[in-house]
């Protein structure tokens, strides 16, 4: 199967002879292609999606909220929340603790008084600590990479991890910081070889390579498993 790459999204590449046109699909089960006539250089088809990378966004935005409402995310004693890829259980106590939420002796406690407001104090108590992993991503990656990001947010992308501009700003979701080690390690590697390289072309995982050699094994364990971690 032929596939393309953009961003942190892996399209598979559909050649036809009877289609004169370029067009995405994105599937029902969140899968996503890229129909095409057959011969179209690779640089087209990488210029196609990311002039319409808006709306693919978007449209997978929206497949990702009616899920969540189909499946909604329990807040109650004994469900799992990974930090760092690691499931600690929440616990729901009684109004003591003064922070909302906070991550003690191996368990995730969060007020019952806060209950309704839960998916977002999860997402600010994220957002707080996924800085230290990043720079120490950036610590030890921007020397080997030989280029340094103007500035780093935090924020929420949709359905993608992390982007980067031609200002040099590098973006990574929240969801980060629920991820194992080496997967943050992978994302903040990917972004940095963007600044150098835009597009997914030879030379841009040549220079990932050379980072990260197993970064293939990597971006396919994302790819498979980055769904499981959300809120």
């Amino acid at each position: 199967m032929k596939t393309l790459t953009f961003e942190d999204l892996t399209l598979e590449v559909r050649e036809s002879p009877r289609r004169k046109t370029l067009e995405l699909i994105v599937e029902r089960d969140g899968s996503l292609a890229l129909a095409t006539p057959p011969g179209v250089p690779q640089a087209t088809l990488e210029a196609f999606v990311e002039e319409r990378s808006e709306w693919l966004y978007t449209r997978l935005i929206e497949k990702e909220q009616q899920a969540r409402l189909h499946n909604p995310r329990q807040y109650a004693t004994g469900e799992g929340f990974y930090y760092q890829g690691r499931s600690y259980r929440l616990k729901i106590v009684e109004v003591q603790q003064k922070p909302p939420l906070r991550l003690y002796q191996g368990r995730f406690t969060l007020r019952e008084d806060v209950l309704p407001q839960a998916r977002e104090h999860f997402i600010q108590w994220y957002t707080r600590h996924l800085p230290p992993i990043l720079d120490a991503h950036l610590a030890a990656l921007t020397g080997r990479i030989g280029v340094t990001p103007r500035a780093t947010h935090i924020q929420d992308l949709g359905y993608r991890w992390a982007s980067a501009n031609r200002r040099g700003h590098l973006y990574f979701h929240w969801r980060v910081a629920m991820l194992p080690y080496r997967m943050s390690e992978y994302l903040v590697a990917h972004e940095l070889v963007h600044l150098r390289e835009r597009y997914h072309i030879p030379a841009f995982w040549e220079r990932l390579e050379r980072v990260l050699p197993d970064y293939e094994k990597r971006r396919a364990w994302l790819a498979q498993e980055g769904g499981k971690y959300d809120l």
